[in-house]
């Protein structure tokens, strides 16, 4: 299982969203199962053609995902992922 953990941003929106193991062997993987936690995660994460968004950027180990359409890039058991939301705007 993956240790994912999120920017502060996300946790307003999701109380309950918490750093911590997440089974996948896959980003796409480890996504959907946070949907399954916390319903709606996916629409602040990824568009409506399946790809992370453009100020989203997800780092598996010390990489950016390298995938950002289907998601593929693999996690695995002792890796650690990190899903970050960027701010913009004026």
């Amino acid at each position: 299982m993956a240790h994912v953990r999120f920017t502060d941003h996300l946790t307003r929106f999701f109380p309950d969203l918490a750093e911590g193991h997440v089974p996948g062997e896959t980003v796409r993987d480890v996504i959907d199962e946070l949907e399954r936690r916390h319903p709606a995660f996916a629409s602040f994460v990824i568009d409506e053609r399946g790809r992370l968004r453009r100020h989203v950027n997800v780092f598996v180990g010390q990489e950016p995902v390298g995938d950002r359409e289907a998601l593929t890039d693999p996690v695995g058991d002792q890796e650690r992922m990190f899903v970050l939301q960027a701010l913009s705007g004026g």
